[in-house]
């Protein structure tokens, strides 16, 4: 593998460098390119899901700093190639989006509720020159009661938007100087926009709890008289609270992945969603620490998973985007994505709900990033004791408070099972006190404080990454061990690559057979006897595609190329999950 790895220096000084030539980049549409009038008419939230639903996606104005920039599609950034504007804006610029609605005959009931997936980064919103409010982060949905302000007939709804790409909120890895392991940044609206309505009594809100055996789902809201219809059986619900035990249960896992679908009637309001019985959990086993998949030691076998795409940034042409790389990450043998500091719609972790894909959630950084200090030290063995600087504290309360919002947003998808708190220090701060903090909040998940490096607090894994060098690992204390992220390896496929003159990666390979067989060293010869003799229970390779620079993707970044073999990829797979077994099931 040594022949194959760029030098740590020559690393440092790209990274160091990077933005100082103009490199040439180029357009790639992938098999989602073409658009309908009205992109991602899909329902957005299915796990609370009503008849109701009017998308206002499709073409809006556009305004910066007051001038007009034409019309955008909705929901794509302005930076990207489907918004129509393919524009960036600077520090201080101010986007404003407007456009007309009339609701359909019969839309409306008692309420009407407009609901945003997520708007980048500050914004304010005005219907009929009225404001409704104001809203700050860009991952999160947030929605207005708009039934005192809407007109008869036409109604304007306008959106301004400030993105200053402020680190005292998330931003994740966005840079106006995009280049190496930063992307292009996105700002405004990116998620879908939409309108319900509702009765006067209706259901804000459920939240499932379940585990190898039941489901416990409170409501909030509704009326005095609800009931629960699940898997042939009507419950009915006392205190807003229903458990449902359901005979001979299915577990959920991504080889089973069975979800219990059910229906929620609240007088006049009825909404459908659905739960998984499994749980997660860490015990020693056959003398290592191990985690444990509905009761049994499982392989987490993985990938990190940027979620970035050459023609939307932040979204794909189309949800089937979302579905194509979740099933082809199956195909190739995986079980787990780590979701990289990211908060995907919730169409992503439907898919992996339904589909059967681990959901390791990364928490979305803030705070400034030095190169030297969380990426180049660490990387080659300096991790103790390394000072970050006290946060202001509008950043802890808005770490916290969005934080909280991701695991609340999150928490009735049955995928999602793990969370990281910091990567690699990007952010990092109060490590003990927000660990102890998230895992009062969430208990049922397993939650990895500090992934990398920085350890200097409980957490519920001992989590590592490395690029380079011996993928030796040293377990320590009682916590399961894991490599959260290694490889980074790297192929650009000709006619496929963003760009033209620089490729981005730790290993480098000339060709698909060279690639795999770097792969297949680095599972067989590095990963497999560690499982065993170190009790190593999770790896995430880096990564599932191509990122801009970055040609270190099982795939191309326009996904029309999957660089791998399958039948291979399918074999180290099954070798994770034999080497596992041979050590915790057997008779010694």
């Amino acid at each position: 593998m040594k022949e194959h790895e760029e030098s740590r220096l020559k690393m440092a000084l790209k990274d160091l460098f990077r933005g100082k030539k103009q490199a040439r980049t180029t357009d790639l549409p992938t098999l989602w390119m073409d658009q309908p009038d009205i992109p991602w008419n899909e329902y957005p939230r299915p796990q609370l899901e009503r008849d109701s639903f009017l998308c206002l996606n499709g073409r809006w104005s556009l305004k910066h700093n007051g001038e007009d920039w034409g019309e955008i599609l909705v929901p794509y950034p302005p930076e990207s190639v489907l918004s129509g504007i393919e524009e960036q804006g600077k520090e201080g610029d101010v986007l404003t989006y407007e456009r007309t609605f009339t609701l359909p005959g019969g839309f409306r009931k008692d309420r009407v509720i407009l609901h945003f997936g997520a708007v980048d980064q500050v914004c304010t919103v005005y219907l009929n020159h009225r404001e409704l409010g104001t809203h700050k982060g860009g991952y999160l949905p947030f929605s207005f009661d708009i039934t005192e302000h809407l007109a008869e007939g036409e109604n304007t709804l306008r959106v301004e938007v400030i993105d200053d790409l402020n680190h005292d909120l998330p931003w994740g890895k966005q840079s106006r100087n995009r280049g190496g392991m930063w992307y292009t940044p996105v700002s405004g609206i990116w998620q879908t926009v939409w309108l319900e309505s509702v009765p006067e009594n209706y259901i804000r809100s459920v939240k499932i709890t379940a585990d190898m055996e039941s489901a416990a789902i409170a409501i909030e809201g509704g009326t005095d008289h609800m009931y629960l219809n699940c898997d042939g059986k009507r419950y009915a619900i006392t205190g807003n609270t229903v458990t449902v035990r359901p005979e001979n249960p299915k577990l959920w896992s991504p080889e089973n992945p069975h979800l219990y679908r059910f229906t929620l009637t609240a007088g006049e309001d009825e909404v459908k969603g659905y739960f998984a019985l499994r749980a997660i959990e860490s015990k020693v086993v056959a003398g290592k620490p191990r985690l444990l998949l509905n009761g049994r030691p499982y392989f987490f076998h993985g990938l990190l998973d940027q979620g970035y795409w050459p023609d939307g940034i932040f979204l794909p042409g189309s949800p089937e985007g979302f579905t194509w790389d979740v099933m082809t990450m199956k195909e190739l043998g995986f079980n787990m994505l780590r979701k990289h500091i990211k908060v995907e719609p919730e169409r992503f972790y439907y898919d992996c709900d339904r589909l059967g894909m681990i959901v390791f959630q990364d928490l979305v950084n803030s705070g400034d990033y030095f190169y030297l200090r969380d990426t180049a030290l660490p990387t080659v063995g300096f991790q103790k004791n390394t000072c970050h600087p006290a946060p202001s504290e509008e950043r802890k309360a808005f770490f916290l408070e969005h934080g909280e919002g991701i695991v609340t947003h999150l928490r009735n998808h049955p995928c999602v099972l793990l969370y990281t708190l910091f990567n690699e220090g990007w952010g990092q701060h109060n490590t003990q006190v927000l660990y102890e903090h998230f895992k009062a909040f969430a208990p049922d998940r397993i939650w990895n404080a500090a992934s990398g490096w920085f350890k200097n607090s409980d957490r519920d894994l001992r989590s590592e990454h490395i690029y380079f060098g011996s993928l030796e690992l040293k377990p320590k204390g009682q916590k399961p061990l894991a490599l959260t992220e290694f490889g980074g390896c790297s192929w650009p496929v000709e006619g496929h690559r963003f760009n033209l003159d620089e490729e981005y990666g730790y290993q480098k390979y000339t060709s698909s057979a060279d690639l795999q067989a770097g792969l297949s060293r680095l599972y067989r010869e590095d990963i497999i006897p560690q499982i065993g003799s170190k009790g190593l229970c999770m790896t995430v390779l880096t990564q599932v595609s191509d990122v801009e620079d970055e040609t270190n993707g099982l795939v191309t970044y326009d996904r029309r190329v999957v660089k791998v073999d399958g039948a291979e990829m399918r074999s180290i797979a099954n070798a994770l999950k034999a080497a596992l077994e041979a050590d915790v099931f057997t008779d010694s």
